[in-house]
């Protein structure tokens, strides 16, 4: 997370774990059947979503709002007293900065993603691939490595796998990658970045929570980052020479419409996203810089007109609407026509979201009631009396506390900021070195944000994908060709590489380091 004004990335940081420690000491909510029952929603919505996804194979973000709302409705009915301490902990939850800030990068980077889209950069891709000799099997490896260094670059995973899912996934399943595959690799770019990025809002929250420098962290943690991402790298190059890609209707065709050099222009866009956000500015900053020389560019080299960018559609009956219709951006349709709207490049690339931004101050919600109610804590306490008795059990209990937590909030930094307390406190019992806690907080985090079906890194990339279908420039692309959240997981193999080496770190003692063997030299404290 990269300054906001006069605001810095650690002060934003503050907010938000000073919001997560007003959760933990306001008011209590008791439930029938005591602090477990808090996690009704939660653990409902879990089994709504493996229901739906996984048994009935239907993705439909929609779906699962409807499975969130009445997961908090049944929850209702356990907590004791006056629900209004309930259902204002809903309210409560959905205002978080933490929901905020992932809702706004998806809405920029969505708008971002689709207007360069529009400019024909999937074509360009298209074009390098032919001219570089990049075919199938070697895509999903190369869109690995070049999302991770995006991710790495700008700080976010999200807008990664919005940006890469509308730009490179099409291309690579129009040049015969798996689409499966391909979807897990975008997602495994992500996980490298969000765990390896100095400007990542979990980068931040891992080493201001467990009192490490974030210098240090990075540079800690990334021997743990090659050993997942360098067989990552090779698990694609193999599973892409022998997984199949789609069968896609007159494909050389299509092919030779779409590849196009001069989409390849865009690249001066993704560059000034980069650049600004690695120079410190914010995300939402340095995307709209991007989004202004994307559309410039999109106007200057003739890629695409300003209505493909910003229509509005107009009732022929309204006068004034007629008058305007001279401007660019406007146009009149019948007063029958079911063609009233506005749309556009902007509009599609904010709009796909909005059903998912619902579900995200849901899982929200439905997290600060566990927390309320006690759930969280009578877990964490559990874990600490019983389970971690000593280092390497300890080390276990961190990395599969915080898989645990990851699997019921979706959003991955709100998922650290709720488990970073409890980690943070298992480690000082056992002398357990900053940079190590935060690195099993953060890599765990990071990685499994973008593995479970339901997690917001993978929801935010299927939302986008859904957007492909049907749109003008992709009119090949159909409904079969969209990847079920549900069957991309096992083929996000950086994220399960790094779960799996924190896993043997725990377990064996690799890399383990006592607060005695290294002291941070400036400590970013809240």
């Amino acid at each position: 997370m990269a300054d906001t004004g006069d605001e810095t990335a650690e002060e934003s940081v503050a907010e938000e774990l000073a919001d997560a420690r007003r959760a933990r000491t306001g008011d209590r909510i008791a439930f029938h059947g005591g602090p477990a029952a808090s996690a009704i929603p939660i653990g409902l919505f879990i089994l709504w979503a493996i229901f739906q996804s996984g048994v009935l194979r239907v993705s439909d973000t929609t779906g699962l709002v409807v499975g969130m709302l009445l997961s908090l409705v049944v929850g209702m009915f356990f907590a004791k007293g006056d629900w209004k301490t309930y259902a204002n902990t809903i309210f409560e939850g959905m205002t978080q900065r933490v929901a905020a800030t992932a809702i706004v990068a998806w809405l920029w980077a969505g708008m971002f993603a689709e207007t360069i889209q529009v400019g024909g950069f999937v074509g360009g891709l298209v074009w390098a691939a032919d001219a570089l000799s990049v075919g199938p099997a070697l895509f999903p490896a190369i869109t690995f490595v070049l999302a991770a260094l995006l991710a790495t670059g700008i700080g976010t995973g999200y807008g990664t796998v919005i940006a890469f899912t509308g730009l490179f996934f099409p291309a690579g399943v129009l040049l015969g990658a798996n689409p499966t595959l391909l979807f897990g690799a975008i997602l495994s770019g992500a996980v490298f970045g969000d765990n390896l990025a100095p400007v990542s809002d979990t980068t931040i929250v891992s080493a201001v929570t467990q009192d490490a420098d974030i210098g240090g962290v990075v540079a800690s943690r990334f021997k743990y980052a090659l050993l997942a991402a360098v067989p990552a790298f090779a698990g694609y190059l193999v599973a892409g020479s022998v997984m199949e890609g789609a069968e896609i209707a007159g494909s050389a065709d299509v092919l030779a419409g779409q590849a196009e050099a001069l989409g390849l222009v865009h690249l001066a866009s993704i560059g000034v996203v980069i650049v600004t956000a690695v120079a410190g500015r914010h995300i939402v900053e340095a995307i709209s810089w991007g989004l202004v020389v994307a559309v410039a560019a999109n106007l200057l080299f003739g890629l695409a007109s300003l209505s493909e960018m910003l229509l509005f559609q107009a009732p022929a009956n309204v006068e004034l609407a007629q008058r305007l219709s001279v401007l660019p951006i406007v146009t009149t349709v019948p007063a029958t026509s079911d063609r009233i709207a506005v749309s556009g490049a902007f509009y599609d690339g904010a709009a796909g979201f909005f059903p998912l931004i619902v579900l995200t101050l849901l899982i929200v919600a439905g997290a600060r009631i566990m927390i309320r109610g006690g759930g969280f804590a009578a877990i964490q306490d559990w874990l600490l009396s019983r389970v971690a008795t000593s280092v390497r059990r300890a080390e276990t209990t961190m990395v599969l506390g915080t898989a645990s937590v990851n699997a019921m909030i979706t959003i991955n930094t709100a998922a650290e900021i709720a488990i970073a307390p409890y980690v943070a406190r298992i480690g000082e019992r056992f002398n357990i070195n900053g940079y190590r806690r935060a690195n099993i907080l953060d890599a765990n985090t990071s990685a499994l944000g973008y593995i479970f079906p339901w997690a917001g890194g993978v929801l935010v990339g299927y939302t986008e994908m859904r957007g492909l279908v049907g749109a003008e420039e992709f009119d090949w692309f159909t409904r079969e060709l969209l990847v079920n959240p549900a069957e991309v997981f096992p083929f996000v193999f950086h994220g399960w590489l790094l779960f799996g080496v924190f896993v043997f770190s725990a377990l064996t003692g690799f890399g383990l380091e006592y607060t005695t063997d290294r002291e941070s030299e400036e400590v970013a404290r809240v």
